[in-house]
């Protein structure tokens, strides 16, 4: 992995109890500064319930104030604005193709590079953690676990954020495994696949693994953690 000059946080996906070394990096990340979360859900959907969850869970590693911003429904400027503003910004797990559809077609996709560039902290869940990535083409890898492009979504650039793709929800099962392995022969970016629970914490140059995660390249598979 090349070093980055990014705040990220991409989980796998989990319960909280199993994220909560994530959580607490996430939240070091930080220093002592006043912490401020913006939940962006992949659907507006039940979008409220989880932010719900999500206020609870982070209230817990000193987050005090809570924005929450739905892409996929009408808002307005000045509140793509304040969602912005926030010292991390939450993109959750759910469909990768129909978040990113509406991600880029609301403007947010690129407010995000800006945001992450100007020092802003990006975490993401499953999908969220995806998007931070080139592509998003391991969302529809390997079947049949695979997200469905109902959205009939072309463009599949994500952020790029980091040089490598990101699988979420890993089994390591042999059949998995050996999808993985295909995909990555075919791939010149090493791919981090991370069972739930695990993740991948970069606080600019400094990279740090919650594990188990396994790397695929080049048709080989390594376990880290």
């Amino acid at each position: 992995m090349k070093k980055h000059n990014f705040r990220l946080v991409l989980y796998a996906g989990g319960q909280s109890v199993e994220n909560k070394r994530i959580h607490s990096a996430l939240s070091k990340i930080l220093g002592r500064k006043a912490r401020s979360l913006t939940y962006v859900p992949s659907s507006h959907e039940n979008g409220e319930y989880y932010f719900r969850r999500i206020r609870k869970r982070y209230a817990q590693f000193g987050f005090k104030k809570f924005r929450y911003f739905a892409v996929d429904s009408d808002f307005l400027m000045r509140e793509m604005r304040e969602a912005l503003k926030s010292d991390v910004v939450y993109l959750a797990g759910g469909n990768t193709f129909y978040f990113l559809k509406h991600l880029r077609e609301s403007g947010m996709l690129e407010r995000l590079d800006r945001y992450a560039k100007g020092g802003g902290v990006i975490a993401g869940l499953s999908a969220g953690a995806i998007i931070m990535t080139p592509t998003i083409e391991l969302a529809a890898y390997p079947p049949p676990d695979a997200d469905l492009n109902e959205v009939k979504l072309k463009n599949w650039r994500g952020l790029g954020l980091v040089d490598f793709e990101f699988l979420p929800h890993f089994s390591n099962s042999k059949q998995a495994t050996e999808a993985l392995v295909r995909y990555s022969r075919r791939r010149l970016r090493m791919i981090i696949a991370a069972p739930d629970g695990s993740g991948v914490v970069i606080n600019r140059s400094e990279i740090h693994i919650y594990g188990p995660v396994y790397i695929f390249y080049r048709g080989q598979k390594i376990r880290l953690g």
